[in-house]
């Protein structure tokens, strides 16, 4: 199904927003956002990955961000191609929802970090060297459920990535209907730790202070037993934002807060991918 995709890219103009149905999992089709730079040539793909979303009457009804948000805006500026796919059963894509984890007393939060792992993936060998994008130094950035997929796709060592960045990752917050309550939180560490014995891609994680579903502590505690297992990362804890930080990353004005360090780090890698400013 690859060939599909290529097709579709092909035969698009180079407009700076573009919407592609990309070849996923189990045969589904990705509808996936393009944001590209004004430069021309080939450029960095930076894939932008969503939450989950339990409710099936509410997931066909989602889209991507649009090109003009934030963090789309401060990728492209300075030269990235943003992609933004929505996973299987979001939006307009299609196959079978995939992101249960199960009951609360007993979840699979590895089984379903797989899961939404094979959507990015899939997203990322359908994009990588096609026209105008980069055939190396992928960016894979994730929010909430999208940042706890991009840890397990870290965990399996796919060719092209240059780092991978967890934006208020994790599973089961908000366990019955309580802020800072997680479903089976010890699972949840001891989960991360399993991926991380095998991530060594460089990784930045991002939270904020009043995040409501995965608060500093739990934070703190997915760090280090991600570290400790032998993961390569660093852990920003940034300021409260708004009533929820969980949400920060999208809020416009946001990058005042993100940018600084999200610089930082993309320069940091072994091939810089973004310029001083």
């Amino acid at each position: 199904m690859r060939w599909l995709a290529l097709l579709l890219l092909l035969a698009t103009p180079a407009l700076a927003d573009e919407i592609v149905m990309l070849a996923g999992p189990d045969g589904a089709m990705l509808q996936t956002r393009l944001c590209r730079p004004a430069q021309s040539g080939p450029a960095p793909l930076v894939i932008m990955n969503h939450g989950a979303m339990p409710r099936a009457e509410v997931r066909p009804h989602l889209q991507p961000l649009p090109c003009d948000a934030e963090p789309a805006r401060w990728f492209t500026a300075r030269g990235h191609v943003v992609a933004m796919p929505m996973r299987r059963a979001h939006g307009a894509s299609t196959g079978v929802w995939a992101e249960s984890f199960g009951p609360c007393e007993d979840p699979d939060f590895i089984r379903v970090g797989r899961e939404t792992a094979r959507d990015i993936r899939a997203a990322l060998l359908a994009l990588v060297g096609t026209p105008g994008i980069a055939p190396e130094g992928a960016i894979i950035l994730g929010e909430s459920a999208g940042g706890w997929g991009s840890i397990a796709l870290a965990a399996e060592g796919v060719p092209g990535i240059a780092a991978v960045v967890n934006v208020a990752g994790g599973r089961g917050g908000w366990a019955g209907g309580r802020a800072r309550t997680n479903c089976a939180a010890p699972r949840l560490v001891a989960n991360v730790g399993q991926f991380g014995r095998t991530a060594r891609l460089p990784m930045l994680w991002l939270y904020s202070a009043n995040d409501s579903f995965f608060g500093p502590d739990l934070a703190e505690a997915l760090f280090a037993a991600f570290t400790r297992a032998g993961g390569v990362a660093e852990l920003v804890m940034l300021p409260p934002w708004a009533e929820d930080g969980h949400y920060f990353f999208t809020g416009e004005g946001a990058s005042a807060m993100w940018g600084a360090r999200m610089a930082l780090f993309l320069q940091s890698l072994p091939v810089p991918r973004i310029a001083a400013r």
